[in-house]
């Protein structure tokens, strides 16, 4: 895996691998591109803690999650576009599984949740109609079927039973009290002792070391808590030194002042946090606000294609906004970093710029960093480039041969993205301040990255006179 360098450590590296610096060029006033894919962290009254299940676009995670607590984060997500989400439930403190006892012809058969939680699970037992040889155990949530096995009729029931729960994701069952026999048909009988772990800020980062695992485009979570924001944006700060490039998006509700929230957003001053700063919006269903806007936009940042810019994008799910704001704030909160949602000519919904937090650019940065589109190019060009770069590590060497072969590679990660209309253009130089020397080589990049078309000026020149010349 690529690692970031600063200049002073250059040669200086232990470990035999591919490094990369990012600075600017000039003053302004075969490893593909990866989109749609974010990491969201919640809360569930089921489904693995501290793990990550992946879900494709089309996953149903109602069967592993439920739909209660904040699982409505990985909807919104889903609903910007998102093509793979990197679901990782939050643990606690306290959480408990719950189970059942169910009668068999002597002693019980017990089935226990595999994780901790809530979720109003109930039992059937029950005879087949369709073949007498065989009866069915179906596990209800509420009145909806979440998971049915089959089992052997007869006098050897219960131990059927439980060797048929042999390779649930969610149940074990066990014999109690030498259980044996035929099992006891009963009607949707509720499991009890569940209980939902009690979240606190820390747990965050235990779920968010489970998603460093994996790459992502954008990662989100299910709360406005600001102390939670903060760890998260030291997250993505600190995977960026070992060439992990993600955006966090996050939203705070309306019941903090305007101004209070544009000045959150500017406390974060960097290109990895988005900040939407009205995020109640109203939905054919109600309203949404908070975390579960924050989902839809990093579900849609994550979709677009560095090819494209998001702002002015349309969002077809919102009808219309809680929380509009008049020309002035939103000048004043794009000035501070916020990414604002405002109204289309056409009464759409949309974004108003594709802005991030970032305000003060450092020594390296240039003010591309402030848009997202750049940013996502940037970011997936870094990924690209140190993936192929990655690739020869221990395979060339670093003689002119080896260094033409890098510096080829290289190259053709950014022609490709110039044919794919992300970057203007491109070039891989070896380095003219550090010579190649043992087993280390130095390359410059030269990069031109595009832009969208934001900011048109037209000029008006009318005149009295009504004769065309």
């Amino acid at each position: 895996m690529a690692e970031y360098f600063q200049i002073p450590e250059v040669g200086t590296k232990v470990r035999p691998g591919s490094y990369f610096n990012v600075d600017k060029n000039g003053d302004d006033d075969s490893f593909g591109a990866i989109d749609g894919v974010v990491v969201a962290v919640f809360k569930a009254t089921f489904g693995p803690v501290d793990k990550v299940t992946v879900l494709e676009r089309g996953d149903d995670y109602t069967t592993i999650y439920g739909d209660g607590l904040t699982t409505d984060l990985i909807r919104e997500v889903l609903y910007g576009g998102a093509k793979k989400v990197i679901c990782c439930r939050l643990n606690g403190t306290g959480g408990a599984v719950a189970s059942v006892s169910l009668t068999a012809a002597t002693g019980k058969v017990k089935i226990t949740a595999k994780h901790p939680g809530e979720m109003p699970f109930s039992v059937t037992i029950r005879n087949r109609l369709t073949d007498k040889d065989r009866k069915e155990c179906i596990i209800y949530t509420g009145t909806t079927e979440f998971e049915k096995v089959y089992f052997s009729a007869g006098d050897n029931e219960a131990a059927s039973l439980v060797s048929a729960f042999a390779n649930s994701k969610n149940f074990t069952a066990n014999l109690e009290e030498s259980a044996k026999g035929i099992m006891t048909n009963v009607n949707q009988t509720a499991f009890t002792g569940g209980k939902n772990p009690t979240v606190a800020t820390a747990n965050y980062s235990a779920a968010f070391s489970q998603a460093e695992k994996y790459f992502f485009n954008t990662i989100c979570v299910d709360t406005e808590d600001t102390a939670v924001h903060a760890l998260l944006q030291a997250f993505l700060d600190r995977i960026y030194e070992t060439s992990q490039f993600g955006i966090g998006v996050v939203a705070e509700k309306d019941n903090k002042d305007l101004d209070e929230r544009m000045n959150a957003a500017a406390g974060f001053d960097g290109e990895n946090i988005v900040y939407v700063l009205n995020p109640k919006v109203f939905i054919n269903e109600g309203t949404l606000d908070g975390y579960q806007t924050a989902g839809l936009i990093a579900g849609l940042i994550a979709a677009t294609p560095a090819n494209q810019a998001v702002t002015h994008m349309v969002i077809t799910r919102y009808v219309d906004l809680a929380e509009p704001l008049t020309n002035t704030q939103i000048i004043k909160a794009e000035l501070k970093g916020c990414l604002v949602l405002s109204k289309s000519t056409e009464d759409e919904v949309w974004i108003d710029a594709g802005i991030n937090t970032l305000i003060n650019l450092p020594d390296n940065k240039d003010k591309g960093w402030k848009k997202i589109r750049r940013v996502r190019t940037r970011y997936e060009l870094l990924y690209r480039a140190n993936a192929q770069s990655d690739a020869l590590v221990g395979k060339v060497d670093p003689d002119k041969n080896g260094k033409a072969t890098i510096i080829g590679k290289i190259q053709g990660i950014i022609n490709a993205m110039i044919k794919e209309k992300k970057l203007t253009a491109g070039t891989v130089t070896e380095s003219t301040t550090y010579i190649a020397d043992a087993d280390n080589c130095y390359f410059d990049l030269d990069i031109i990255d595009k832009d969208s078309a934001e900011h048109i000026y037209s000029f008006y020149k009318f005149r009295f006179s009504t004769n065309a010349e």
